[in-house]
């Protein structure tokens, strides 16, 4: 259990953690196609997860507020310097939030999370090879009090009171073949996440690439690091990781994009053809009530250990 064997059930679910120990990869950055080095630090009590810039030696706190563009991934930045900022931070963010990691710090040398594989199967191994400490106070969660939805077009998001921890419901419906319509449903486990959605790798049609890399965008793209789609054909030598594995990125991605709310939401998020823009403006509708939430304790919010099971067996 990471270190942790004198830890219960309750202790894993209702106390703040951290990292036991630093770690550090280089990988490419999907976007910009530069080579960026990544460590992972621990960090203290109600610090939450903070975006580093070290070229720039500037913080950003990962926060709803601080998003400031949500074109095929998400970017945080800087409140007073918007120029200093990290995008591509959803995959790391869905690990630390999937893992129960409440508290680090996200050091880049760029202005982008490397990609990686293009899931959050890479983050998820590198946090497990650090290690997770427990650390002295609760964890806080974001309780639904009512229901709160954002709509664009045919897309909608939306947050439901619900039990406790986060149930998911997400659809997609794609014109490429390959794609099509998927839909899938979960309560998010820390052992749910590994391994029903860590693995799922960001996706991309073929015939957008070109319009795409001309924008700034998708330069260290390769098969290496993402699913591309001609049709109704796989580009992928290796073929898809799981027949929806298209749906399972979306809500990865959602999962990431829900961890900006700054704790672990409790309730339902049920959404259709969302994204990272829906995602961000579901959050921003949701804190601009304050009807529709509160920030309590698990144990106010009805937690119990029957819930989350999976996660002492996978700690």
């Amino acid at each position: 259990m990471d270190g942790m064997t004198d830890m219960t059930i309750d202790d894993l679910a209702t106390c703040q953690h951290t990292l036991r120990s630093a770690i550090h990869c280089v990988g490419v950055a999907l976007h910009g196609g530069q080579k960026v080095s990544l460590s992972l630090l621990p960090a203290a009590v109600d610090s939450g997860i903070v975006f580093r810039r070290t070229d720039l030696g500037v913080d950003i706190r990962a926060d709803f507020a601080a998003v400031t563009d949500t074109r095929l991934c998400t970017q945080v930045a800087h409140a007073a310097d918007p120029a200093a900022c990290v995008r591509t931070v959803e995959h790391v963010m869905a690990a630390l939030a999937g893992l129960g990691v409440d508290n680090a710090v996200v050091a880049v040398d760029g202005p982008e999370v490397p990609v990686l594989d293009g899931s959050a199967a890479p983050f998820v191994f590198l946090i497990e090879c650090a290690g997770r400490r427990r650390q002295l106070a609760a964890r806080q969660v974001i309780e639904i009090l009512k229901p709160v939805r954002v709509e664009m077009g045919e897309a909608f998001a939306e947050l439901r009171p619900g039990a406790a921890g986060l149930d998911m419901s997400l659809s997609i419906d794609f014109k490429a073949v390959a794609i099509g319509r998927q839909a899938l449903s979960l309560s998010l486990t820390e052992q749910g996440f590994r391994r029903e959605l860590a693995p799922a790798r960001t996706f991309a049609m073929l015939q957008e690439i070109e319009a795409l890399q001309a924008a700034g965008l998708a330069r260290g793209g390769s098969l290496d690091n993402a699913v591309v789609v001609d049709g109704a054909r796989v580009v992928n030598p290796e073929g898809l990781r799981s027949p929806d594995e298209f749906v399972r990125h979306k809500m990865l991605d959602a999962v990431g994009d829900l961890a900006m709310a700054g704790a672990p939401i409790h309730g339902r998020f049920v959404a259709h053809r969302t994204g990272h823009a829906l995602n961000n403006a579901l959050l921003r509708a949701l804190f601009a009530d304050p009807l529709a939430w509160r920030r309590t304790s698990l144990e106010a919010a009805g937690w119990s250990s029957a819930r989350y099971d999976s996660v002492a067996k996978a700690a």
